[in-house]
């Protein structure tokens, strides 16, 4: 295939690197001829080091690194094109200039495809005489390795596109998702749920930006915490895409932005690139502060009450470390109370039970067997019993790895607040995927195929609820739209119609006549 990449930066270089080592010929345009230039050199440079790190042969590199053809302007003619890509300016106007450009030099067998990342395919189109020529294949950065790319048809795109464009993706080594074009498409949709629920929590001042990333990585096995990744990618972009998905679906109050993100952007705190963000990259910059140490009491004697499977869990593991435990119905008078918390508060929980406040503390059940617990304090919270019940946990024994057998636990202190840091943030992720599926953005196989891929985490989202349970994720979602009152909590029909019918969260359930079942 012949294939006309418009746009030589970083994403028009990408594509043309994937493209060329798949087996086409690869035309580089852009506005600026230098920039050209400067393109085909970056990538014969990356396909060489490509060949001496071993993924490639020097054959093969050597092969793609001629398929690659400059172009002196992006609408030069070409009767032997088969597909454009823009990788230009995200803007409308840009974009549809320059396809309506291309439109008139191309033959109409051509295939045009928009790399946008956040703009309407359809209305991009709409600028066209033949709108049905166009669709979205939206790759990410960077584009060798992030093996991912959505296909975007338009209202109007004729229906033999999105399938040549997903055959022509996975034949590159890539996965393809088809996703309807609807505002951020899938990915970065399905994005949203981790970082707004995570400056919810810092606007909250339920941790710090270091606590709530040590906990998203350690609890929730993410490879980077929100924060970290925010500042990897540049928090003037991740806030770009939060307006433009909360503003696309009619500030669904799942996707709510929070009133952090525009002081931070207008005094330029992007992360990396900029040298400060949510931390600081500077040079000497004295990185995350360190965990206070553990200066308690660790022979504190600890009481868990209720009968429930988790507080069991806590109990089992408490024993486990030989730590002294309070056996009876009720506390003894020095004991501290450890109360395992699922969606609700440990503040109700002291008022529910009649539990001693000073002494009561919340524990995570999702941290429990992880290398990290979660403790709640709330505002009655005794400090020594924060102290003494911190040090008794780091004696329990986090999970296994390849290196041996599991070694002394992290112990997180948050302040109590409904489902504390770990479930708050993954019932956001469940909550906007199970919308993404409900709304049939896209096919709940392919919404965990795709986060996965393109964002990293350790399960798909609807696949991660299906571990926790449909019943069990519904609990945590209706405790915490009923404490909080707040609509970015209220249960999706996906999450509450499978815990209904006993169906899994990853299943589509049986489609209606009308939509073609």
């Amino acid at each position: 295939m012949r294939i006309r990449i418009v746009g030589a930066g970083v994403m028009g270089r990408g594509i043309a690197q994937w493209a060329a080592a798949a087996g086409h010929t690869v035309e580089l345009a852009d506005a600026r001829r230098e920039a050209v230039d400067e393109a085909v050199g970056f990538v014969t440079g990356m396909l060489g080091r490509a060949a001496e790190k071993g993924r490639m042969s020097s054959e093969d590199a050597a092969a793609a690194t001629r398929r690659l053809v400059p172009v002196e302007s992006p609408l030069a003619p070409g009767d032997a094109v088969d597909l454009v890509i823009e990788a230009v300016l995200e803007d409308l106007a840009v974009k549809a200039e320059l396809f309506t450009g291309l439109e008139r030099v191309l033959p109409a067998r051509t295939v045009f495809a928009t790399n946008t990342s956040s703009l309407s395919v359809t209305r991009i189109a709409a600028e066209l005489a033949d709108p049905s020529r166009l669709a979205g294949l939206h790759f990410f950065n960077p584009v060798p390795l992030m093996r991912i790319a959505e296909v975007i048809p338009g209202a109007e795109t004729r229906p033999d596109i999105p399938p040549r464009l997903v055959e022509l993706v996975e034949s590159g080594g890539h996965r393809a998702v088809v996703v309807a074009d609807t505002p951020g498409f899938l990915v970065n949709h399905a994005g949203r749920g981790l970082i707004t629920e995570a400056l919810a929590l810092l606007e909250e001042d339920v941790s710090d930006v270091a606590g709530i990333d040590r906990i998203a990585r350690d609890v929730l096995g993410l490879r980077m915490g929100p924060f970290e990744l925010t500042d990897l990618t540049g928090l003037d972009v991740t806030a770009s895409v939060i307006d433009t998905v909360w503003h696309g679906f009619r500030h669904d109050g799942r996707l709510r932005p929070s009133y952090l993100t525009p002081n931070r952007v207008a005094a330029g705190l992007y992360g990396r690139k900029t040298g400060r963000g949510f931390y600081d990259h500077r040079p000497g910059a004295p990185g995350t502060p360190a965990e206070p140490p553990f200066d308690g009491d660790p022979a504190r004697p600890v009481h868990v009450p209720g009968h429930g499977p988790d507080a069991a869990e806590l109990r089992r593991a408490l024993a486990a470390a030989d730590a002294v435990t309070d056996p009876g119905t009720a506390p003894s008078e020095d004991a501290v109370v450890l109360v395992p918390v699922w969606g609700g508060t440990v503040a109700a929980a002291v008022a529910g039970h009649g539990l001693p406040a000073r002494r009561t503390l919340g524990v995570d059940p999702l941290s429990l067997g992880t290398g990290r617990l979660v403790l709640a304090m709330t505002p009655a919270s005794d400090p020594a019993a924060v102290r003494d019940a911190r040090t008794v946990l780091a004696g329990l024994t986090g999970p296994a790895g390849p290196a041996g057998p599991g070694g002394p636990v992290a112990v997180s202190v948050v302040r109590d607040t409904a489902g504390s840091v770990a479930q708050r943030l993954l019932a956001s992720v469940v909550s906007v995927a199970a919308s993404i599926a409900e709304r049939g953005i896209a096919a709940p196989a392919d919404i965990d195929m795709a986060v996965t891929t393109g964002l990293g985490y350790p399960y798909g989202p609807l696949a991660w609820a299906r571990r926790t349970g449909a019943d069990r994720m519904l609990a945590l979602h209706r405790a915490l739209y009923e404490i909080t009152g707040d609509p970015r909590y209220r249960p999706t029909r996906w999450v509450t119609e499978r815990a209904q019918l006993g169906l899994e969260l990853t299943d589509p359930g049986t489609p209606p006549p009308h939509a073609g079942g």
